[in-house]
């Protein structure tokens, strides 16, 4: 901590980081999997794949490569799945809600960049009342993490200076982005980390493992 300057505003990756949204994405999967006649796959599997989006969980339902016939539509249905019920068992992860309640008590700017769609992002923000000062998802930008432009573009609509800003994140784009943007680059332990991948050896400048070690580190 001694190195990296205490932040004005809070930056978050969405799945994985803020949100607890896999068992939400685990229906979806596994509902996937059943119109193929095909039986569940265990929560565990499914959750270590959620940060890579919805065409890692087509192919890990289904076997089907992202290049696939019938990967397209496949990504299709599992969408459309998971669009009916964004929020039914997902949660913001303890104990980042009461965080961020004494964040924006204290007059401090908070917000979300995300990869996830703004179709399924927004719905999932709403449903959990959450008030980021800004919202970048997937499609607002031409692109998206692991390129800063979205980490920038969040700083510049929340009035806070790239340097300024910690950005959290559960993936190695994550860090990519932060770094890239000029941000600190802060790595969770307790998102959706693939199995056989240590967070700890992401370029990140802090790592937590548990939500109250940030809370801890922020106080």
């Amino acid at each position: 901590m001694s190195s990296t300057p205490r932040p004005a505003a809070l930056l978050f990756d969405l799945d994985g980081t803020l949100v607890d949204t896999a068992p939400d994405l685990a229906r979806a999967t596994n509902a996937l999997r059943a119109h193929h006649g095909l039986a569940p796959l265990p929560y565990a599997v499914i959750r270590a794949q959620v940060s890579n989006g919805g065409s890692a969980l087509v192919t890990l339902a289904l076997g089907l490569a992202k290049e696939s016939v019938g990967h397209d539509l496949a990504r299709t249905f599992l969408l459309a799945a998971y669009g009916e019920a964004v929020a039914n068992e997902s949660r913001v992860f303890p104990p980042l809600s009461p965080l961020l309640h004494a964040w924006e008590a204290s007059g401090r700017p908070w917000g979300i960049v995300t990869n996830k769609p703004r179709a399924f992002a927004e719905p999932l923000v709403e449903a959990l009342a959450l008030a980021p000062g800004a919202l970048l998802c997937a499609d607002d930008l031409p692109v998206k993490k692991p390129d800063p432009a979205p980490l920038l573009e969040a700083a510049r609509r929340l009035g806070v200076a790239p340097f300024a800003c910690w950005y959290l994140g559960d993936h190695l784009r994550d860090m990519q982005a932060a770094r890239a943007a000029g941000m600190a680059a802060v790595a969770v332990g307790w998102g959706y980390v693939e199995d056989g991948e240590d967070y700890r050896l992401w370029p990140a400048d802090l790592w937590f493992e548990t939500g109250e070690a940030l809370v801890a580190a922020l106080k």
